[in-house]
């Protein structure tokens, strides 16, 4: 009997991770529009191995993520191919959100005290995560902003596009090898709404078509397919 698809929803301002092994796919659905999912990977065989913003955006000469993209690490190697996508921005360059921001801009609640009602960060999202895999600060990388759309004003200084992504908009990434994920629902941390950006995010897991040789990821940059070449190697490494 094959694998049957899963489904959930990570509600807003949650946060969730999994070890999703090569061949499966993850499809991200903004509920409600205006969400923005915080995402990283690592080698659950070498925890060393993680995600690489930089490498990721110079190898492929961009600066926006979208269909075609894929998500190297720090090895060459890629964890997962954009397959799918129905923005056509996505960044990786503004990082996360912190206590400090967050309780500035929205006011600061606490679990204990306001339950899901609280405004949690991504910072301290991405801290409880990586602990349960024996991971701390040190082990935390410049992260994805899905969803999230950044533009330059006319002083030069970064800002977030509202309205960038509407309700329904999705994104599919096929998982290159095994990876562990580690995503959040929290604010972007150039998001100035007025009150605190509730947006849930709903997640559906699968096994990915397997890749051929007119893959449009595979061959979207010639760089790609260094990085294909990278993975095949290190498959036939693991045994």
């Amino acid at each position: 009997m094959p694998n049957q698809p899963y489904n959930t929803t990570i509600a807003a301002g949650g946060h969730w991770s999994l070890r999703l092994r090569r061949g499966t796919q993850m499809t991200l659905t903004d509920l409600d529009g205006g969400a923005n999912v915080g995402m990283l990977f690592y080698n659950p065989d070498n925890l060393l191995e993680r995600y690489n913003a930089p490498d990721s955006l110079k190898c492929q000469h961009t600066f926006k993520l979208t269909q075609g993209n894929c998500l190297y690490s720090d090895m060459g190697r890629i964890f997962a191919s954009i397959t799918d996508d129905s923005l056509g921005w996505h960044e990786t360059v503004c990082g996360n959100s912190t206590p400090a921001l967050v309780a500035e801009r929205w006011g600061k609640r606490d679990y204990q005290h306001d339950r899901n009602d609280w405004h949690q960060n991504g910072h301290d999202a991405f801290l409880v995560e990586l602990a349960k895999y024996g991971l701390g600060l040190a082990d935390m990388a410049a992260n994805l902003n899905l969803f999230s759309k950044v533009a330059t004003d006319k002083s030069g200084d970064l800002r977030l596009e509202p309205g960038h992504s509407p309700a329904g908009s999705h994104i599919t990434l096929r998982f290159e090898m095994n990876t562990l994920v580690l995503l959040h629902t929290c604010p972007h941390p150039l998001d100035v709404s007025a009150s605190y950006p509730a947006k849930p995010v709903g997640v559906r897991i699968e096994a990915a078509a397997p890749v051929s040789d007119d893959d449009y990821c595979l061959n979207y940059r010639p760089e790609n397919r260094r990085g294909f070449a990278n993975n095949a190697l290190y498959h036939l490494g693991q045994g």
